[in-house]
């Protein structure tokens, strides 16, 4: 595989996982519409850096420990399932009230820790990088290239996501719709958390 072939070939892979939605794209698009533009890009900025140390840590073959190591996989993967099912808890319960922090750093906060108390991430890095690095290229170099695409199309679509929910920000402001998105979210958001807890290595 030649190197354009290679970033071409990620580049489509990549993208077409980054628009499936998920996680992900239910807890930006919740933050978004109630009004917290700024939380929500504290949460694409979040998960993007957690996406940037998996990478990093999977091109310098730390990941390929955390998979190999039966107590530290399942550590993590405990840690991020209670988080998970926690958060999504927390939405179905009742709507957050207007004291909730709105700061970036907030958001940022929640987006990295669902992305690094996330094994699977680690393990899907794991699994796909080396598949996309040629012959002969530096692994370490490539697979930081090969991430910071992922992250320029994930926060690409972010961007889209934060866009529309401000858009329709009047509509999804409205306590019966809030509520509905609030309850959406949370079940998606625990959903994860509890497959994440129920899913074997």
């Amino acid at each position: 595989m030649t190197v354009i072939g290679a970033l071409l070939s990620f580049t489509v892979v990549v993208g077409l996982l980054t628009l499936t939605p998920g996680m992900d794209t239910a807890l930006i698009l919740r933050t978004a519409a109630v009004g917290q533009p700024r939380r929500a890009w504290g949460v694409v900025l979040g998960i993007q850096t957690g996406t940037l140390v998996w990478g990093v840590l999977t091109s310098a073959g730390v990941t390929a420990l955390l998979t190999a190591s039966h107590l530290a996989y399942e550590t993590l993967r405990w840690a991020g399932a209670c988080y998970l099912v926690w958060i999504g808890v927390r939405m179905l319960r009742a709507t957050p009230p207007a004291g909730e922090p709105v700061a970036a750093s907030a958001g940022w906060r929640r987006g990295l820790l669902t992305n690094l108390l996330n094994p699977k991430m680690g393990a899907f890095y794991v699994a796909l990088l080396p598949q996309f690095i040629p012959q002969g290229a530096p692994v370490f170099a490539f697979g930081v290239l090969l991430t910071c695409i992922h992250i320029g199309l994930g926060t690409a679509w972010s961007a889209a996501l934060v866009l529309l929910a401000r858009r329709m920000r009047r509509v999804l402001q409205r306590p019966v719709a809030r509520r509905v998105l609030d309850r959406v979210a949370g079940t998606v958001i625990a959903g994860f958390g509890v497959r994440l807890a129920l899913s074997g290595r």
